[in-house]
């Protein structure tokens, strides 16, 4: 395969999206994006909070405490708190902005959680974070995380992550219900890489991608591929073992393919590069890099930087800048992929952050 080098000639900084809403949000992180149709998209996020900002104040150190690990709604003007949640998108194009949006909502004409949590879930102790996912004939697939939070540590929210799993929705209903293997809805556990974090689909395999620690602490990707009629089958699913490609029934041989992103990312094939292409944050650095590798599963180039954040504060928050969730949208590309629009997190902003690549 014959592929362009990776290479920015120019990129701008859209802004925040998804402000301009009727529901008093307060902001949202996350940001995955699946193409329902040439015209629509789902997009879908983690922690989303509703009520108000207190102007000058740190979201996450009212006060100057810190906010804890609870559940916010009812505390330091936050009326309500919901830890996944969803928006139609109706922009074609990342051009002007996304302004072409509604979200998700229950009877009462709320934003409503897109995947409810079960009984023993308390949300005080328990989230529900969404991955990447995809549509295949009507169906809705995405993959999600569930998280302790937990009391001490150096962010200004810490967790710990239980394990993986796939939810399902029809697009009709949109109700997603949670695909259980042996009466347990974690296909993934602790000890495995976290499958969900980009969905790919290619020559009718999905391919699936999941990241976790290795014995020196780097965070790793790895990947699983699975027929797309058989993706809520956890038997169907084959692990990326060597780069040969030899493929492995037990996600125990599972062997990294990419070393340092954290778990949120795109894949995609690029087709102005002609070549597939991984974006995500590197690390909290501020830096949002590409890779491209001729196949699905590598091998992978060395990063690239597309972007780089550097935020400014009139009022520094008492803590490092935290910039996570890098990833692109390949359905609102430009010039077939020449143009990428990439979105990111801010911690203190707290809304998806949309930037326009212009590739050389």
């Amino acid at each position: 395969m014959t592929s362009r080098p990776l290479k920015v000639e120019s990129s701008r900084d859209l802004g925040p999206q998804f402000t301009d809403n009727p529901h008093r949000m307060v902001g949202q992180d996350g940001a995955y994006s699946i193409p329902l149709s040439p015209q629509e998209s789902f997009w879908f996020f983690g922690d989303t909070l509703f009520g108000e900002r207190t102007p000058g104040e740190s979201l996450w150190y009212p006060g100057g405490e810190r906010i804890g690990p609870e559940d916010m709604g009812g505390k330091h003007g936050i009326d309500r708190m919901v830890t996944n949640c969803g928006l139609i998108l109706k922009d074609k194009t990342g051009r002007d902005g996304l302004t072409d949006f509604h979200y998700l909502l229950n009877e009462n004409g709320e934003v409503r959680q897109i995947l409810p949590r079960l009984e023993d879930e308390d949300p005080d102790e328990i989230r529900i974070w969404c991955l990447h996912g995809i549509k295949i004939e009507g169906k809705l697939y995405f993959y999600w995380i569930k998280v302790t939070m937990l009391a001490e540590g150096p962010m200004p929210v810490n967790f710990a992550v239980n394990g993986s799993g796939l939810a399902i929705a029809s697009e009709e209903d949109w109700k997603f219900e949670r695909v259980r293997h042996q009466g347990e809805s974690i296909l993934w556990g602790e000890e495995d890489p976290k499958f969900g974090t980009a969905v790919l689909l290619h020559e009718g395999m999905v391919y699936v991608y999941g990241v976790k620690h290795d014995a020196r602490g780097v965070q790793c990707a790895h990947v699983a591929r699975v027929p797309k009629d058989r993706l809520h089958d956890f038997e169907a699913y084959e692990y990326l073992a060597t780069e040969e490609p030899k493929w492995s029934r037990h996600v125990q041989d599972a062997s990294p393919v990419l070393t340092g992103p954290p778990n949120e990312m795109s894949v995609s094939f690029n087709s102005y590069l002609g070549c597939f292409l991984a974006v995500h944050s590197n690390d909290l650095s501020g830096d949002i890099v590409g890779r491209t590798a001729p196949n699905p599963w590598g091998p992978w180039s060395d990063p690239v930087v597309l972007w780089t954040v550097r935020p400014e504060y009139q009022n520094p928050p008492p803590y490092p800048p935290l910039i996570y969730a890098g990833k692109e949208h390949p359905e609102i590309a430009g010039e077939g992929g020449k143009v990428l629009y990439l979105t990111y997190i801010e911690f203190e902003e707290y809304f998806p952050h949309l930037v326009e690549v212009t590739l050389t």
